[in-house]
């Protein structure tokens, strides 16, 4: 889907016209894939537009800083602050948010510690990530031939810009294989996560989610809010699954989650239909829920919500 151009983006401390974010040929990041960044949404709710999670999210883009041993020259409360700013200036009430954090021009070399450390939030109108027709009816996936990183070769709790030359390798071996999306095994040979999103299993009623430190995958916001929303409902939540590509293939439902994809169902995976083929009840429980909970139509859970105006 094109991006779509809105007013404002900022940079290192100021807002800046769109077609004036520019950064140098030799910026450091462009060249070794060295930097953090995070995927944000806002929401339109009944009091005007609102970030969801936003301070968790902020959070996450610092610690993945800390792991990459880049110092950030804004504290985490100024880029909060600047988050709201962006959003606010772009005068959506429904948005993609995407800071990152970067290695700018002025060394060259594999080591990024001499090179200024540059920081930028874009927002930008993005329906959903997988489409329509994927949240309504679920999507095809298949298992990747690529393994998701071991832990120990590179930072896999952070959220790391080269790093996702795995993911994308994974994408598009299963486009072009004609599916959806792909799900990757960790190098042990379990059930690790999406290329961009987390996934979780139904069995016999109970919601299963892959250990994210056993099988290297990212510690995900949604996938923190729907374990969150689902013992809330009263599933029973097992978040330290290690699952095989054969087990996956006799669960009743599977879904993923992430701030681009949402919640979205999984029909198939590697051609073996999921249960029915539709969305099953429990997926379709937690799907409803997330899209009240971050529209603000569920009390218990505003604290998530940050209101832009």
């Amino acid at each position: 889907m094109a991006i779509t151009k809105t007013d404002k983006i900022w940079m290192n401390g100021e807002l800046v016209a769109w077609d004036d974010a520019q950064v140098h040929l030799l910026t450091h990041s462009l060249h070794y894939g060295s930097g953090v960044f995070e995927g944000i949404r806002a929401y339109p709710t009944s009091s005007g537009p609102a970030i969801f999670r936003l301070v968790d999210h902020i959070h996450r883009l610092v610690r993945s800083a800390a792991i990459y041993l880049i110092d950030l020259p804004f504290s985490e409360s100024e880029l909060i602050e600047a988050t709201r700013a962006t959003m606010a200036a772009s005068g959506l009430d429904s948005a993609y948010i995407r800071p990152i954090v970067y290695l700018g021009y002025g060394e060259m070399g594999l080591n990024p510690l001499p090179c200024p450390v540059q920081v930028a939030i874009a927002v930008w109108p993005w329906g959903s990530y997988l489409g329509d027709e994927g949240v309504e009816h679920g999507v095809r996936c298949k298992i990747s031939s690529w393994r998701r990183h071991d832990p120990n070769a590179v930072p896999t709790a952070a959220k790391g810009t080269g790093m996702y030359v795995n993911s994308s390798l994974a994408k598009v071996e299963a486009l072009k294989a004609g599916y959806d999306e792909a799900i990757l095994l960790s190098p042990g040979g379990f059930i690790s996560e999406c290329t961009g999103e987390n996934f979780f299993a139904v069995k016999d009623g109970a919601v299963i989610v892959p250990d994210n430190a056993a099988v290297g995958a990212l510690s995900g916001i949604t996938q923190d809010t729907v374990v969150r929303i689902a013992r809330d409902l009263g599933y029973e939540v097992d978040t330290h699954g290690l699952l095989t590509r054969g087990d996956i293939y006799n669960i009743d439902e599977a879904f993923l989650t992430g701030t681009a994809a949402e919640v979205v169902p999984i029909r198939e995976i590697d051609d073996r239909r999921i249960g029915s083929g539709e969305p099953g009840p429990v997926t379709r429980a937690l799907q409803e829920a997330y899209f009240a909970v971050v529209r603000g139509e569920m009390d218990r859970y505003k604290d998530w919500l940050d209101h832009v105006r």
